[in-house]
């Protein structure tokens, strides 16, 4: 995919994309026996983000790592495109909470990594990667060290990386949570532009609700005590409706999604 297409050709009048990411009645067990995710649905729409949001232990990750290929569930299908990819890792990418940059490499081949393993050559990844500094707001730091860098820099080079990963969708759990709330609020704003003009479709894993309100154009609440014997399961999913507005935090829309999302979560 180009820098700046759109996936796919316009869509007719009426008619249904097919979702860039599905689950279908999904199911997922940590040992095969203790159901700990219940019969769960989620899309995500060729171009949009969503957020996956809910208490501590609920399984969130689990899901992710299902959606990933790199967990096999009880039951349901995941679908990538309308494909069937249960089981399947590699087809979509996965950014972490931790950015994960190996010290010993400067920002461009951290972020190159991908594409070498690939078998691409080191001098052509980082003739693809170049270009691609400026619009990720990392222009100058291509030869610096990680060290070197604040942590809402290590998070787009991160992202970065997991652009060149060359997939279009992509998973994104708890991404920001360790940066300061600032640099979090900074980060993120730069994350739903950036994934919006790159045409990215992604599903973001958070237990913040403010950071769900203001990054999504729909947010599935997850609800359960998988410890206590009762599985999770999408409780509710609730539409964002964005207005133009530098304060999106501070309009009504914001406001009535967030007492949507706590009213789900209980």
């Amino acid at each position: 995919m180009g820098a700046g297409e759109k996936n796919g050709p316009p869509v007719a009048a009426g008619a249904q994309a097919t979702p860039a990411l599905a689950a279908e009645g999904l199911t997922l067990s940590w040992d095969g026996e203790h159901v700990i995710v219940r019969d769960v649905d989620v899309t995500v729409a060729p171009g949009e983000v969503c957020c996956l949001v809910g208490r501590s232990g609920c399984g969130k990750t689990t899901i992710l790592h299902a959606l990933a290929g790199l967990t096999t569930p009880v039951a349901g299908h995941v679908l990538l495109h309308g494909e069937d990819v249960t089981g399947r890792p590699g087809r979509v990418s996965y950014m972490l909470q931790k950015d994960l940059l190996l010290p010993s490499r400067r920002i461009i081949d951290n972020v190159c990594l991908p594409l070498v393993l690939a078998g691409m050559r080191r001098a052509d990844a980082r003739e693809k990667a170049a270009p691609l500094f400026e619009r990720f707001g990392l222009a100058g730091c291509e030869l610096k060290w990680p060290s070197e860098l604040s942590g809402g820099m290590r998070q787009r080079a991160a992202f970065l990386r997991t652009y060149l990963m060359g997939a279009d969708v992509t998973l994104l759990d708890e991404p920001f949570s360790a940066l300061d709330a600032l640099t979090r609020a900074e980060v993120r704003r730069w994350f739903v532009d950036v994934a919006s003009e790159l045409g990215l479709s992604a599903l973001v894993i958070t237990h913040d609700v403010d950071e769900a309100v203001s990054m999504a154009s729909r947010i599935y609440v997850l609800a359960g005590a998988p410890a206590a014997g009762e599985p999770s399961h999408v409780a509710g999913i609730v539409p964002v409706n964005r207005v133009a507005s530098e304060s999106f935090e501070l309009t009504d829309e914001y406001l009535a999604a967030k007492r949507q999302v706590m009213a789900l979560l209980g």
